[in-house]
């Protein structure tokens, strides 16, 4: 450790090197080895600073993957420019081409239903679970449904007879 990084650490407290910005604005640093005023090693650290520091708001995506991979020690070397724009624009195709290979087999799928070489799948409409009460009975019955709220003995005549 160098004297005037000695001496910065001692006035200003723990030193951290800004190590570059992403598109979104979120920054990043890195912490070298330091030793504490107890004289205990404190190991290297990164870090970032999010632009959007509310943890709530954070969504998926908010730190380029790039980026994530540095903080998380995957990667040795911090993501260069070139390197972020040249994974965007790749990343970019194969969403053109994921939209164009479903479109193609949509196609595809089409014509076999036409052409008899494939069965359309049956859509089935499923009335009840296998739990339920109701699963596997007709649509009408004309046997006593109730409630323990609202049945009332007595009420319920079966049918055909007369009295």
């Amino acid at each position: 450790m160098s004297r005037i990084t000695s001496l910065l650490r001692r006035t200003f407290g723990v030193v951290k090197e800004h190590v570059g910005t992403d598109h979104l604005g979120n920054k990043y640093y890195y912490i070298p080895e330091q030793k504490s005023w107890t004289g205990r090693v404190l190991r290297p650290k990164r870090l970032v600073e999010a632009v959007n520091p509310n943890e709530f708001e954070y969504m998926e995506g908010s730190i380029p993957s790039e980026w994530d991979a540095w903080i998380r020690g995957r990667r040795k070397q911090p993501p260069t420019i070139e390197e972020l724009l040249k994974n965007e624009r790749y990343r970019e195709q194969i969403k053109i081409r994921a939209v164009e290979a479903e479109k193609k087999d949509k196609a595809l799928q089409a014509e076999e239903y036409e052409e008899g070489l494939v069965a359309q799948p049956v859509q089935t409409q499923v009335k009840g679970h296998a739990s339920a009460t109701q699963f596997g009975k007709p649509e009408f019955s004309e046997d006593p449904v109730s409630t323990a709220n609202t049945f009332q003995p007595g009420s319920w005549t079966p049918p055909g007879s007369k009295k």
